[in-house]
């Protein structure tokens, strides 16, 4: 009778001794510094806002951020990748520029280690046949957005200035592909990503091309040096649009004299407005933790770091997180998030992501202004920054 009452006792005591969730390390390398900057802090924010909400919702596991800046360097994102594995990392979200990341994202993979990504879209990342590469977005998403701009507007003449990097130059020839058949007549204008001076190629724009709309397929500091040279020679076009990085209340406010009127990708208006609940929790804990708004990149960082951390809890209840499992839990994902549906194809791709395209209005505003379906309000055209 003793040993059993004393077994009772033991056995009660166990029940109410406080419980310990798992903590799992996750590696993000990222541009925090650099000419990606802008872009990765973004990022990242939105990968501590996934990391906080995740926490808090989740007794049985929690996530730990170990955090390297790669300085938008090849190189250091590749060592940034190897330094955080050393650490134990089971996992690696961030990157940004598909230079950046093809290299950082074949170091974890050959460390056999999945890389969750949403800021690299060259073609190539998923043709390489890992199965540790995941993006939520990619070229063909931007495509869709940017054909079904120029369709809404009724467009018929476009020169295309684009910098050879991989990504931009993919979407640029994809878009080249795309209008020809619509009737779009198209002038390409490569550039070196070197290049600083841009005045001889809008000069050619401006005398031969005699477009309807410049577009740039290019970073946040060639599409500063593009607007500029344009706002010296001032061609005779309606619209000037570009692509990621762009339409963001941060470009509005370093550049506010070059970005009125120009329209660029953005999943998200400014000021920020969210009709589900996941979307306002977003924008509400986003504003907690960094005392502003969130902008898109803030969006993507946030839903690529939920759609790993969620794998990662999945594939601990599994038990297969510690054998190699989390890239099959991660291609069991099929949900709706604040990116429209996710889901992941056999290369890692997620073949259900299409942009938006905001513009930069009046009072510092972005505007989401195609598809007309999802529009926040109206294009202004013809609209220039000068």
């Amino acid at each position: 009778m003793k040993q059993r009452l004393l077994w009772t006792t033991l056995a009660a005591a166990a029940l109410s001794l406080p419980t310990f969730a798992e903590e799992f390390a996750v590696g993000v390398q990222i541009p925090l510094t650099g000419a990606q900057a802008r872009a990765g802090t973004g990022m990242y924010e939105g990968i501590q806002t996934a990391a906080e909400l995740f926490n808090k919702g989740n007794a049985k596991h929690k996530i730990k951020l170990a955090v390297v800046d790669d300085e938008s360097n090849p190189a250091k994102a590749v060592s940034a990748v190897e330094k955080l594995a050393a650490q134990g990392v089971v996992a690696f979200v961030g990157g940004f520029a598909s230079n950046i990341i093809g290299p950082a994202s074949d170091a974890s993979n050959k460390l056999g280690l999945v890389y969750m990504t949403a800021g690299g879209v060259d073609n190539d990342l998923t043709r390489r046949g890992y199965k540790t590469f995941f993006r939520v977005n990619n070229t063909r998403g931007y495509e869709k957005a940017v054909v079904t701009l120029l369709g809404e507007l009724g467009v018929k003449s476009v020169s295309v200035v684009y910098s050879t990097k991989e990504a931009t130059a993919d979407l640029a020839k994809d878009l080249e592909a795309a209008l020809g058949p619509k009737g779009i007549k198209v002038s390409m204008h490569a550039f070196d990503p070197a290049i600083t001076d841009f005045k001889p190629i809008i000069n050619k724009i401006k005398l031969q091309d005699k477009p309807e709309v410049i577009f740039m397929s290019a970073y946040e500091n060639d599409y500063v040096g593009i607007i500029r040279a344009a706002k010296v020679l001032k061609p005779e076009v309606k619209a000037v649009i570009g692509v990621w990085s762009l339409a963001t209340a941060k470009m509005a406010k370093d550049f506010p004299d070059l970005m009125p009127n120009v329209y660029g990708t953005s999943m998200l208006p400014h000021p920020v407005e969210f009709k589900q609940a996941e979307g306002r929790l977003f924008a509400e804990t986003y504003k907690r933790l960094f005392n502003k708004e969130p902008d898109y990149q803030a969006q993507f960082g946030y839903v690529k770091g939920q759609l790993l951390f969620e794998a990662i809890a999945r594939s601990a209840d599994a038990g297969t997180l510690k054998k190699g499992g989390l890239a099959d839990e991660l291609r069991k994902t099929n949900r709706d998030t604040l990116i429209g549906r996710v889901t992941f194809d056999a290369s890692g791709d997620n073949p259900n992501f299409q942009q938006r395209i905001g513009q930069h209005q009046a009072g510092g505003k972005i505007v989401i202004v195609s598809p007309k379906n999802e529009a926040s309000g109206v294009a202004v055209f013809p609209g220039l920054p000068w």
